[in-house]
């Protein structure tokens, strides 16, 4: 009986992290996407949008280069153009360093006007950075 429980318990483990993506919502809480646990980028209809990779890359679902994402939080366009950065905080700026917006540590995200645009949560904040403010993928 105890081994058929651990058994059990372990099936719903591993299934469970099959689905273990993390969605990310408009502000109306209608779900627009989600990041998989390998970065890979579906949209509400379950098609891959692209990738972002362990090293920063992101990629479209034709393996395209759109941009990366760097260490410090330097986000590139596919040409190598630095289009803002998202700093430790959450907070959002573009090339000219005006502010875009910020994404809170329970991942909600706000634009310059502080409306609530969408959610994020569990997701990293540079991806929903490159989800909602700088629309790579």
């Amino acid at each position: 009986m105890k081994y058929r429980l651990v058994i059990i318990l372990l099936m719903f483990m591993f299934v469970g992290s099959a689905g273990n993506a993390q969605t990310f919502r408009d502000s109306n809480n209608m779900q627009l996407g989600k990041v998989e646990s390998d970065g890979t980028v579906r949209n509400a209809n379950n098609m891959r949008l692209g990738k972002i990779f362990e090293d920063g890359t992101i990629r479209d679902s034709n393996n395209m280069r759109l941009g990366t994402i760097e260490k410090d939080g330097t986000i590139r366009d596919k040409n190598n153009m630095r289009l803002g950065t998202v700093s430790s905080d959450g907070t959002v700026r573009d090339n000219n360093n005006m502010r875009l917006g910020t994404i809170s540590t329970d991942g909600t995200v706000r634009n310059n006007n502080n409306m609530r645009v969408g959610t994020a949560s569990g997701i990293n904040v540079r991806y929903a950075a490159v989800l909602f403010l700088f629309n790579l993928l």
